[in-house]
């Protein structure tokens, strides 16, 4: 098919509408591509139709997001005060791969917004990060571009390869072409995370409890990992005295990123469906990549991912005995397969769910509740070195529905009355992964479940503690909302800086009163209740 836009001139693609179709179009596909690639199979959408639907000119504000009610991406555009030129977020890259990671991850796990712990809060916000930056990271193109200062000669310094000089180079300040103006719909999070200081207590700080900066710690780990590890690599591709081969470092950079692209998607399918930590996703990262790629040899991801995460104070979830640290512990117990029947298993969630009332026991769930098997995917995924690995991935949850008088009897600890009283319903989440092999025995049972009750405890202690029940709706008058806003309203406040609690996106909270631009307007509101998700379930 012949390009209409081949001889058309930079300035004229910027302000041509179907350019900008074209453009939001093809990375929205290019996203999903390496989605379906690192998963092995194809990827639905959360809200149940089979076609995103994707806005390039929604709104009339600096704003862009994924909206799971109106099945679609939305892209805003503003003027920019400095120019008093439009602006438009569908041409930047970092922003249409970061909404289409919204809609990706919230078709793989759509209960990680509901509300549990800041770390679930603030992961959407980073593994979004984490795809935009790696996927442009993976263009070997486009890194080449981006190292233009030592063009010319071919070669390059060796001392702007160090990990120092990597964080403060180019490669880590993208979405420049929008300029200061499009910091309004992204902020500078996703341009900054790699240059947070090493320190495992700031997962603990105030300032990372909302969940933008909370999610830049997930970012900055990853990118350091990669720093650590392209440094290292071109150790050994020295011209002459103090100087590098520019395109082995292109290629050594953009294979390097390809890899750990490919590792944080596949690393979702091994993280728990329900109450999802940082240490669970390191786990999952780990695991995921070792049943793909055993040896590590060469770049040494694993260990490299292991020791950044630690240094911003995140340790795995796997902390047993296992072949190496981190990974998630290999499922143990004879299950019974004298009820089911493998080669359904693979596709049928009824089937599946007889396998998994069968062992209830061995997988230590709780009876007397609802359980629902929420997806069954089979998977063949491909490693670099031409093994393919066939996987069925199953997503099961728990669901208990308590008044607070019943915590206490059911094994919970109750907060004060004052922020929990009599009359507010307490939905409590268990569930978990099950990863069969091909030939039906169960390799992993990647878990949080309804009866571990320090844990359970501890999340409804902070929801009360934030304000969340006293937010809710008493029993007898609780109603259907909506979660429409969710990622209009984080994006809107990481645009202007604004600083929000976690709990305030699930309590329905208003956020300080910070002064909004004129060009910003029409962003939902967000209020979160359990009931849109729970109440089919009573």
């Amino acid at each position: 098919m012949e390009d209409p836009f081949a001889t058309a001139s930079d300035a004229e693609l910027l302000s041509d509408p179907r350019f900008h179709q074209q453009n939001v179009y093809a990375i929205v596909m290019r996203v999903l591509g390496r989605f379906e690639f690192a998963l092995g199979r194809r990827v639905s959408w959360s809200f149940g139709g089979h076609q995103l639907k994707v806005a390039p000119h929604a709104t009339a504000d600096a704003n862009a997001y994924y909206s799971k009610e109106d099945e679609g991406l939305f892209f805003g555009y503003f003027v920019d005060p400095a120019t008093n030129g439009l602006v438009f977020s569908c041409l930047s890259h970092d922003v249409v791969a970061h909404e289409t990671t919204h809609a990706l991850v919230d078709g793989l796990r759509s209960r990680y917004t509901d509300p549990s712990s800041p770390d679930q809060a603030a992961f959407h916000e980073g593994i979004s990060d984490v795809v935009a930056l790696l996927s442009i990271f993976a263009l070997r193109e486009v890194m080449a571009g981006l190292l233009s200062d030592w063009k010319g000669t071919g070669k390059v310094s060796a001392k702007k390869l160090s990990p120092a000089s990597l964080r403060q180079s180019a490669l880590f300040a993208l979405a420049e072409q929008m300029g200061s103006a499009m910091s309004q719909a992204r902020g500078q999070a996703l341009r900054n995370s790699v240059r947070i200081v090493q320190n495992p207590a700031l997962i603990s700080s105030a300032e990372y409890q909302e969940p933008h900066r909370r999610g830049e710690l997930l970012v900055a780990a990853m990118l350091n990992a990669l720093i650590e590890i392209w440094s290292e690599r071109v150790t050994g591709l020295f011209l002459s005295a103090g100087e590098l081969d520019l395109s082995r470092v292109v290629e050594e950079g953009q294979r390097a990123a390809d890899i750990l692209l490919t590792m944080s998607i596949r690393a979702l399918d091994y993280c728990p469906p329900v109450h999802l930590g940082f240490g669970d996703y390191l786990s999952a990262l780990v695991t995921a990549d070792r049943e793909i790629r055993p040896d590590d040899s060469t770049y040494h991801f694993r260990a490299r991912l292991l020791a950044s995460f630690a240094a911003y104070g995140i340790k795995p979830s796997s902390l047993g005995d296992t072949e190496e640290p981190g990974i998630w512990t290999a499922a143990d117990g004879t299950f019974s397969h004298e009820r089911s029947h493998f080669e359904p298993m693979q596709r049928d969630a009824d089937e599946v769910f007889r396998f998994i009332w069968e062992n209830r026991k061995a997988l230590d769930l709780t009876e007397g509740v609802y359980t629902e098997v929420q997806s069954v995917r089979p998977c063949i995924r491909a490693g670099g070195d031409g093994f393919f690995l066939r996987e069925t991935v199953v997503e099961y949850v728990q669901i208990l529905r308590l008044m607070p008088p019943e915590l206490a009897d059911a094994g919970y600890t109750r907060p004060d009355a004052e922020l929990l009283p009599d009359d507010r319903e307490v939905f409590i989440h268990g569930g978990g992964t099950l990863i069969f092999d091909e030939w039906g025995q169960l390799k992993y049972h990647v878990h949080n479940r309804l009866n571990s009750y320090a844990s359970q405890s501890a999340r409804i202690a902070y929801l009360a503690e934030s304000g969340y029940y006293l937010a809710r709706r008493p029993k007898s008058e609780a109603v259907r909302v909506t979660r429409q806003g969710l990622f209009s309203q984080m994006h809107l406040n990481r645009g202007l800086n604004r600083s929000r609690k976690i709990a305030d996106l699930w309590t329905g909270a208003k956020a300080p009163p910070d002064p909004v631009p004129a060009h910003v307007c029409g962003v939902h509101s967000f209020i979160s209740t359990e009931e849109e998700n729970d109440d089919a379930n009573a």
